[in-house]
């Protein structure tokens, strides 16, 4: 994960120059982790992103608790 968020983020092309503070590195990490955490598209979960691959997994296992015939 450190090798993905420094070739992504920290000196990935679409940085144009050095960061200016380490603020501006720490609210870009905020953004990047928001990011991966919910809208990347993942291999391992079918090509969605975590999110929604969540809700599905949650909304899967409420139908499975429900007694039969109820709706």
């Amino acid at each position: 994960m450190n090798g993905y968020y420094k070739t992504e983020l920290v000196r990935g092309p679409a940085r144009s120059g050095p960061w200016r503070t380490v603020e501006d590195l720490e609210l870009a990490t905020l953004g990047w982790v928001h990011w991966h955490s919910t809208q990347r598209l993942h291999g391992y979960l079918g090509d969605i992103p975590p999110t929604e691959f969540e809700q599905t997994f949650y909304a899967v296992q409420a139908d499975r608790t429900q007694p039969v015939g109820i709706k």
